[in-house]
């Protein structure tokens, strides 16, 4: 991995479920509506100071959403903060920087 670069897109697992689980009522918010389901389906990791998790979430039907979620070193306590949201993406859609 290049430092500062992002990973290769990897299949969610529980850890990523979580971080979703924990930022669906932020990406309620910010999208301005309700998600029927809120699967994380993949995902990019970039290391900084602490990690950005670029993540493609399932909201129903064939509607996705790709969410980056910032967490903060253990140090800082590992606090989990969702810095930015794309809405209307689809499942083909790739997981870019943003």
């Amino acid at each position: 991995m290049i430092c500062g670069g992002t990973t290769e897109a990897k299949d969610a697992n529980e850890e990523v479920q979580r971080i979703c689980d924990e930022m669906k009522s932020h990406a309620e918010q910010k999208a301005g509506q309700s998600f029927e389901v809120f699967t994380a389906k993949t995902y990019k990791t970039q290391l900084v100071a602490g990690t950005n998790y670029f993540i493609k979430v399932h909201v129903g039907g064939e509607d996705y959403i790709h969410l980056r979620v910032y967490k903060m070193l253990p140090h800082a306590g590992e606090k989990l903060e969702l810095t930015s949201l794309q809405t209307s993406k689809a499942h083909h859609d790739p997981i870019e920087y943003f």
